[in-house]
């Protein structure tokens, strides 16, 4: 239960806030969503389902609300707090604005910090021997033989590194390092092992020891997942010990399907198990003991019968040539069906795929010991964890891949969605793949039914005024116990903006569409100062763009041709100068763009974000649902259309004295009957409907 202390403790911190902000302005929304967190958190409304779902306007103040709705209550309940988010941008905003004025104001006693994944940690090991060692290592380690400006580029980092002038992450690179260099000394979870002296004092070491000291956790959905599908509590705190915070929310069922997913070639995996027998050898003859015997012979016919079944899959595709015959080269099975034959195949590679991580595993283990019990060379060592961390990765994605393909599907739920995509090249080869439909079973698992408490909020997550589509999605149901709460933006949006559908002789589906498109732009950017013009594919942005450009004198700029942020700082300077500006932009463009006042009074949106369901998911998602005698238009389209809509129409008021226009080049929102629906679920802009 929320006590009487903590209650007070928030409403002193908040008065405390408010008088230390100027121009500040208390908002009912903002206490109302403040009291209703800490009240589900607490355990209040439901003991065992400590959930709620936020959808806050734009203007609220959702992160301080969020914020001050948990961290009061879990330092009391001696609980820690993770905020999760999607975007970068708003994991600096927390860490750097956010959290430091919450500390200071507040006068609470707390830590935080931003938790990353390995990858953004150098591993010292891999850097030193990169740039050379006395024993003639450094050429073995590089995968490409490297040019002296790399090397001097590595060289620089081991020696900044070493005078306290670099932290050892990615992200405070004195100069970003491409790619593939990075790739090659990032820390991996394979090869950079605690118990080896040279790694104990490693800059992901140190992090997670910092880690264990935090109250409060600012990560991404995706290391919330990575740590979620290890049991939870290994990179993040133990879920039942924890508050999480999901802002951005909208973004986890994608997100949460992305990572449950695994892909993996059959020639190529072919050709990287001959490796794992090369490297398995290996092992045999750096290891002194015995008991390397008997995994390298077992891991020597589990590979010989791996490459048997998977050459003989890559032979049935072979003769399946007709089915890859489409833009996609992509053949998809119907209700995740796999044939009998291939069936069968699949259940055999998932089993001695099973049998050969077990054995790679022992190995790797014996490898661990030998040097604990420095009975190999240091240089020697760091190679072969190195070689065998890849590999135990490859061989960990091949066994759940082809787990996942010989997976009996429930009845009682989605299948699986199951393709090939041909690859062509050198060699022709085969790209397996394997997706979740509907994740919210696993969410429930791995979160839902294990968190302290769970608080998922975005300016975004009802569709067609209610929140039935993101209930479906992530899992959760109105009447299992979880809170649902939306608060309406409280900027004034019907003596600020205006919603203008003109008069169009063409919708989308007609051949003329885009060739009126560039008409009306061209009349609606005449006279504006900052525009902004949504479109829904980067093929009509460019046409449009080829009509119009020799029409506009200066000033536009067209997504992919610099990077956005020096789109944004160019029409920003373009703004403070009274000079026109125009931008075009996709899908990408309507979501997390502030340009609040003067730098967006004209926002065009070209047409409805209809997705058409081209990925294999979305297909076998739709099929589903047919199915079930449902529709899949007003199931999942028209829903996920809504809650696109209203974001792209969320980037004209971002304060709440900004002003201006927004243009809907589309007459399905008037000519349709779902176009209503579409409508009514905007905010109440000043409508002229021509």
């Amino acid at each position: 239960m929320l006590t009487a202390d903590v209650k007070t403790q928030i409403r002193t911190i908040y008065k405390g806030i408010a008088a230390a902000l100027p121009n500040f302005r208390s908002r009912r929304e903002q206490n109302y969503i403040v009291a209703e967190i800490s009240k589900t958190l607490a355990g209040e409304y439901d003991k065992q389902r400590r959930i709620i779902v936020v959808e806050a306007g734009t203007g609220i103040g959702k992160s301080l609300a969020y914020i001050l709705g948990s961290i009061p209550l879990a330092l009391a309940s001696k609980k820690k707090v993770c905020i999760a988010t999607a975007t970068v941008a708003l994991q600096e905003q927390l860490l750097h604005k956010d959290l430091p004025f919450f500390l200071a104001q507040s006068e609470l006693d707390f830590t935080f910090g931003l938790v990353k994944g390995r990858q953004r940690y150098v591993c010292l090991s891999k850097l030193q021997m990169l740039i050379g060692a006395d024993d003639g290592t450094q050429m073995a380690m590089w995968q490409t033989k490297p040019d002296t400006s790399q090397v001097e580029l590595l060289q620089t980092l081991f020696k900044q590194y070493h005078e306290g002038k670099w932290n050892g992450e990615r992200d405070t690179l004195p100069e970003q390092l491409p790619d593939h260099l990075w790739q090659q000394i990032a820390c991996d979870k394979h090869s950079c092992h605690k118990q080896l002296a040279s790694h104990r004092n490693c800059p992901f070491h140190k992090a997670r020891e910092d880690i264990d000291t935090w109250d409060v956790l600012i990560a991404n959905h995706s290391l919330l997942f990575a740590d979620l599908e290890l049991g939870g509590g290994v990179i993040l705190p133990d879920p039942e010990e924890l508050y999480y915070i999901i802002d951005e929310a909208h973004h986890l069922p994608k997100v949460a399907r992305d990572f449950s997913s695994a892909q993996s070639t059959l020639r190529g995996a072919i050709d990287w198990l001959e490796k794992i027998d090369k490297t398995s050898s290996k092992l045999q003859t750096q290891i002194k003991s015995n008991h390397i015997i008997a995994p390298v012979q077992a891991m020597h016919d589990h590979i010989t019968d791996l490459t048997g079944m998977l050459n003989q899959i890559a032979h049935y595709c072979d003769t399946q040539t007709a089915r890859f015959d489409n833009p996609e080269n992509r053949f998809r099975f119907e209700h995740g069906k796999l044939p009998d034959g291939l069936l069968s195949q699949a259940e055999n590679i998932a089993s001695t795929s099973s049998k050969a991580l077990k054995q790679f595993n022992k190995m790797q283990n014996l490898l661990a010991e030998a040097i604990k019990d420095g009975e190999i060379a240091k240089h020697q060592a760091e190679q072969l964890l190195s070689e065998t961390g890849f590999m135990l990765q490859r061989l960990e994605n091949l066994q759940k891949l082809w787990k996942m393909m010989a997976k009996v599907d429930n009845a009682k739920g989605a299948p699986m969605a199951r393709w090939i995509e041909l690859i062509t090249g050198k060699q022709l080869d085969y790209l397996f793949n394997a997706s979740p439909i509907e994740v919210g079973f696993m969410l429930e698992k791995l979160l839902w039914d294990k968190a302290a408490g769970v608080v998922l909020c975005s300016a975004t997550l009802r569709a067609l005024n209610n929140f039935d589509h993101f209930t479906r999605q992530v899992g959760l149901s109105i009447n299992d116990g979880s809170r649902f709460l939306a608060l309406d933006s409280p900027f004034d949006f019907e003596q600020n903006a205006t919603l203008y559908l003109p008069k169009m002789d063409t919708e989308p589906t007609d051949d003329k569409y885009t060739e009126e498109l560039a008409k009306q732009i061209i009349t609606l950017i005449d006279g504006e100062q900052a525009t902004l013009v949504l479109f829904a594919s980067y093929w009509q942005m460019e046409k449009v763009a080829e009509l119009v450009e020799s029409k506009i004198k200066t000033g536009l700029q067209i997504q992919g041709t610099a990077s956005r942020q020096e789109i944004l700082t160019k029409h920003k300077q373009r703004c403070d100068n009274n000079e026109p500006s125009i931008i075009f932009g996709t899908g990408s463009f309507s979501e997390g763009l502030d340009l609040p006042g003067d730098y967006l009074t004209n926002l065009i949106i070209t047409k409805l974000p209809f997705a058409v369901p081209t990925s294999p998911v979305e297909q076998a998602h739709a099929e589903y649902i047919k199915i079930k005698g449902g529709n899949p238009f007003l199931q999942l389209t028209i829903p996920d259309a809504s809650r696109k809509l209203i974001q792209s129409c969320g980037r004209l008021l971002r304060k709440e004295q900004d002003y201006g226009r927004i243009t809907i080049l589309d007459r399905r929102l008037v000519s349709k009957r779902y176009g209503k629906s579409l409508l009514d679920a905007l905010p109440p802009f000043r409508r002229e409907i021509e």
